[in-house]
């Protein structure tokens, strides 16, 4: 016999089910312009982050390893999507740069989540959206997220 959930424990579970989701059906409408989610994610994060982001603010962004990030680097560096450009301070930090050939690109990534982002908050009030975020916040502050972390979360929300 299984015991019910209580309201923590579904909250965890529904979080992570709602994240796979959301990224899922974004994921699914931009597959037909031949972007996975790694590199539409990747792009969309650095659009939003300040001009010069080092490869690990990025990856801490994205929510990936660094070494993780690499690929996705590496393959959207090789379309002239983004450029890596040594760092006069540390030669040894790599920061990340969009070109502008990635315009229509993060065109096609920007309408594509306002529209699923229209279609989920239709009905769901500002009140209780602004309760959330709040709440999102304080557990990723509780999870150890840095103080760099949580200033880009309030400062540029993942998905506008």
């Amino acid at each position: 016999m299984t015991k019910p959930l209580n309201d923590q424990e579904q909250f965890g579970l529904r979080l992570g089910l709602v994240a796979r989701l959301w990224r899922a059906e974004i994921d699914r409408r931009l597959a037909t312009f031949g972007l996975t989610e790694s590199r539409w994610l990747t792009l969309l994060h650095l659009s939003r982050l300040p001009e010069s982001v080092t490869q690990r603010e990025l990856a801490e962004a994205v929510g990936v390893q660094g070494p993780t990030l690499v690929r996705t680097l590496d393959r959207l560096e090789a379309e002239g999507l983004i450029e890596r450009r040594t760092e006069a301070a540390d030669r040894r930090t790599k920061s990340i740069h969009l070109r502008a050939e990635v315009a229509p690109v993060l065109e096609r990534i920007e309408e594509t989540a306002a529209a699923v982002r229209a279609e989920i908050f239709s009905d769901i009030s500002h009140t209780e959206v602004t309760t959330c975020l709040k709440v999102f916040e304080q557990i990723a502050g509780r999870l150890g997220s840095t103080p760099r972390a949580m200033q880009l979360m309030r400062e540029t929300p993942m998905d506008r």
